[in-house]
């Protein structure tokens, strides 16, 4: 793993090899980072990140300059790894926290610009995500839900729901809280693409 940019640009991040993680790769986290680069100054930005794991995007969105970045994660030896890194990186941008995720949002108050969210793949529960963050407005105006997730799980149905990215077998769906311009602007493109 590495940071892609920002002030710690280029830096080998290596975990402990017994930690229960699967790292977002270096190819899906540098396709991700081009695709908020063009809608969000990423200096202008708070962000959680669940499940953090290695803490991998949680630094890459810190070496970036994120206003704040959140990590959670219930593993007490990731929460102390990314504690570590941040440390050493000195990240002030950076709070790590061992929590579960899903209780973790019920106590969110502070809506944000990006929730990231990489689950495990074969944990239950992960379509509950959107209905937590949107029913409780955990989202600022046009602030998205980013899921990382396997071929079996399917988000395009969720009202929120704005694109799926594909890079071998890593997916990520977007799920966007939308002002009401943009809400008339995706239903003219729609009704573009349809005519």
């Amino acid at each position: 793993m590495r940071i892609i940019a920002g002030k710690n640009k280029g830096r080998k991040i290596t975990a402990p090899s017994n930690l229960p993680v699967r790292p977002t790769t270096d190819l899906g986290k540098e396709s991700l980072f081009n695709i908020l680069n063009n809608y969000f100054f990423l200096d202008a930005i708070t962000v959680v990140d669940l499940f953090a794991g290695t803490g991998n995007v949680s630094l890459e969105f810190a070496s970036r300059g994120a206003l704040s970045v959140t990590s959670v994660d219930s593993f007490q030896p990731c929460v102390d790894f990314i504690k570590k890194m941040a440390s050493q990186l000195q990240y002030l941008n950076m709070t790590v926290i061992r929590s579960d995720a899903f209780q973790f949002l019920e106590r969110l108050r502070q809506p944000v610009n990006i929730i990231f969210a990489d689950p495990p793949y074969d944990m239950q529960g992960i379509e509950r995500l959107p209905e937590l963050v949107f029913q409780r407005g955990l989202l600022k105006p046009d602030g998205w839900l980013i899921i990382e997730h396997s071929k079996d799980h399917d988000f395009s149905q969720h009202p929120n729901f704005y694109q799926h990215r594909k890079y071998g077998k890593l997916n990520f769906s977007f799920l966007v809280n939308m002002t009401d311009e943009k809400e008339s602007s995706a239903e003219e493109k729609s009704k573009e693409q349809v005519l």
